[in-house]
């Protein structure tokens, strides 16, 4: 049981923990995994689970339930807004159907992305493992296939294939296990995407057409999706020191230097001669988060995979 009076995090960035943010009653609203979570403009809150009785939640701020939608999302992990003019929709990635579905917020279907034929490595829909999405300046999509042949793949509003880069490897260009992507543009003039490798235990930067720009180490931290909120960068961490460290995660939080001020649940950063030390988790705030969501008041919101189907957490700003 969390003491009401903890608080976790560094510096800055500290937080008082409510676990029963989101709980509801799991014979009417059930989850299995909570996989990622979304703010739309007027402050709701969307959260995926691949549960097909409600594959969505939505929140407002105080937890307060108040709508649920979704039937069709058996492997839904990926929960991207994008807003198009000022009308939001959402992009959600599956992992068992190995498709891109776009909807409107109430869950109407307006585009399907299936497996990328135009890439010659993809012989069959089974290879594409979408996890996550993000949108360019100019409308164009990018998908990663985190759990599949880890390519990231650039497409415009309309569906249509761009290019793609990386693959499974080493390289500063390649990934393990390309989970997240995020786009940066805290510097106006000169927008970049954020991509996880989660297995090198990294973020890297990307210029908008694919091309390497830096790596940002993450050492010991088994990092979800980077999240952009204001100057700073969240982002859960599933699991830490190995991959195989069950109940081990915490969340992670970057400033515009890229470097880690605060690990709410997670030893505190430091760093050596300009180098961060490895990390690891502190206190059994978290199992294993899956993915962050931030509102206006500097709150973190906190969604969870392979956590005894618990509901999302609130992280209060203090």
């Amino acid at each position: 049981m969390i003491d009401p009076d903890t608080l976790i995090g560094h510096g800055t960035h500290r937080y008082q923990v409510f676990p029963d943010w989101g709980k509801l009653n799991p014979a009417t609203h059930p989850v299995k995994d909570c996989h990622e979570m979304v703010i739309d403009a007027k402050g709701r809150i969307f959260m995926l689970t691949n549960e097909t009785r409600n594959n969505i939640l939505l929140y407002d701020r105080s937890g307060k339930l108040l709508d649920s939608w979704g039937t069709d999302y058996p492997g839904g992990h990926g929960l991207t807004l994008v807003n198009e003019n000022g009308e939001e929709f959402l992009l959600i990635t599956d992992i068992d159907r190995h498709q891109v579905i776009k909807t409107t917020l109430t869950g109407q279907v307006v585009m399907v992305l299936d497996y990328p034929r135009e890439i010659s490595a993809y012989t069959s829909a089974d290879q594409f493992l979408p996890t996550q999405t993000a949108v360019g300046p100019t409308g164009d999509l990018y998908v990663t296939d985190g759990y599949g042949l880890q390519y990231v793949i650039q497409y415009t509003s309309q569906g249509e294939y761009i290019r793609h880069w990386g693959g499974r490897g080493d390289e500063n260009g390649q990934f393990d296990c390309v989970h997240g992507i995020a786009l940066d543009t805290r510097k106006p003039d000169q927008p970049s995407l954020l991509i996880t490798s989660r297995n090198h235990n990294v973020l890297k930067r990307f210029t908008l057409d694919g091309q390497y720009v830096s790596t940002i180490p993450l050492p010991g931290s088994f990092v979800c999706r980077p999240v952009l909120h204001d100057h700073y960068v969240f982002a859960a961490v599933f699991r830490s020191t190995t991959n195989r460290a069950i109940g081990s995660g915490y969340i992670t939080i970057l400033d515009e230097h890229d470097r880690v001020i605060s690990t709410p649940g997670g030893t505190e950063p430091i760093y050596e001669n300009g180098i961060l030390q490895t990390q690891s988790q502190h206190r059994p705030v978290f199992v294993h988060p899956h993915d962050v969501c931030i509102d206006a008041d500097e709150n973190v919101y906190v969604c969870q995979w392979n956590a005894n189907n618990v509901y999302p957490m609130q992280l209060k700003r203090v």
